[in-house]
């Protein structure tokens, strides 16, 4: 049977009538359903509930923390997922469960995946620019670290944000707050590289005329293409990490901060209302700087290469 609305109305018939919840869970539930369906056919057409592993609902979830929805209310969708998967085998209609193999997201704080400049040197060079997208794939990525963007920040960039003579570009973030990134001559190199060729020859409908980043349906990027774009990339690198566009939004800080950069400043350009969500990257730097004592200071060097 395939995952389509269909399904989806049954469920929520049955957690009406066999349930007896309230009209405002179902339809939270139902939401977060349709959610995880629109996930699944990016990634494959037309999906058979069957063929969905736990792999698939890890990379929703993964999805999830990228739009930057918050942990419990990834905890709370899952929860709405295991409830589907529950019906589904009371139905007969699956045998298995995949959500038994998925861990439910921690609600503390979270230390984020983060990558290393060779590495995402090794994610640009997977690009074939000889294809189509592929100078827009890797203005993409280097905007995304280059500037320390939000995915939903990249593909709501617009070409009138971009100030290249005094090097900044406007990003419009959440709550619609206004802020201004530097933007290094490299990243602008890319950027140019694509607006002033490729994206001349894409079909862009008018709404859209101002979009940075454009869509093969003349239209502007959806996050999901972004996320899977980043993931597919990784994958072709050899990167065994967990990869989403966050995680290069966090090499960028945590590289900043490696370098000796103001946590301050930091704080300004990642776009952060309190200091304290930016301070989660200094754990990430602070474990760095350790591994660079031990390595490299004599004191600490004899103490690890000495024999009892």
């Amino acid at each position: 049977m395939l995952l389509d609305k269909n399904l989806i109305k049954h469920f929520s018939d049955y957690l009406r009538l066999e349930q007896s919840l309230s009209d405002n869970t179902i339809n939270a539930y139902c939401h977060d359903i349709e959610l995880f369906r629109e996930f699944c056919e990016e990634k494959k057409s037309s999906p058979s509930i069957t063929e969905i592993s736990h792999h698939d609902i890890e990379d929703f979830l993964a999805q999830l923390y990228d739009l930057g929805i918050a942990a419990s209310s990834q905890a709370r969708i899952l929860s709405g997922l295991k409830s589907f998967y529950r019906y589904l085998l009371q139905e007969k209609i699956c045998e298995s469960d995949p959500t038994l193999l998925v861990n439910s997201p921690s609600i503390g704080r979270h230390i984020p995946d983060v990558l290393s400049y060779e590495e995402i040197v090794s994610m640009m060079d997977c690009i074939d620019l000889s294809q189509q997208f592929g100078h827009r794939n890797k203005a993409i990525i280097e905007v995304m670290y280059g500037c320390g963007l939000r995915v939903s920040e990249v593909v709501s960039l617009n070409i009138s944000d971009i100030y290249a003579k005094d090097e900044f570009v406007r990003v419009i973030g959440k709550g619609d707050k206004e802020r201004l990134v530097p933007i290094g001559k490299k990243t602008l190199k890319e950027l140019t590289n694509y607006t002033q060729g490729e994206r001349l020859h894409q079909d862009i409908k008018p709404k859209f005329s101002d979009k940075v980043f454009i869509s093969a349906r003349g239209s502007s990027l959806t996050r999901q293409s972004v996320f899977l774009l980043v993931k597919n990339l990784a994958e072709k690198a050899g990167i065994k990490k967990t990869i989403s566009p966050h995680t290069l939004r966090h090499s960028f800080a945590t590289h900043l901060l490696e370098g000796g950069a103001d946590l301050r400043a930091v704080q300004q350009m990642l776009g952060h209302s309190s200091i304290s969500t930016t301070e989660i990257y200094t754990h990430v730097s602070d474990e760095y700087l350790r591994q660079v004592i031990m390595e490299y200071h004599p004191r600490w060097h004899s103490q690890n290469t000495s024999t009892n």
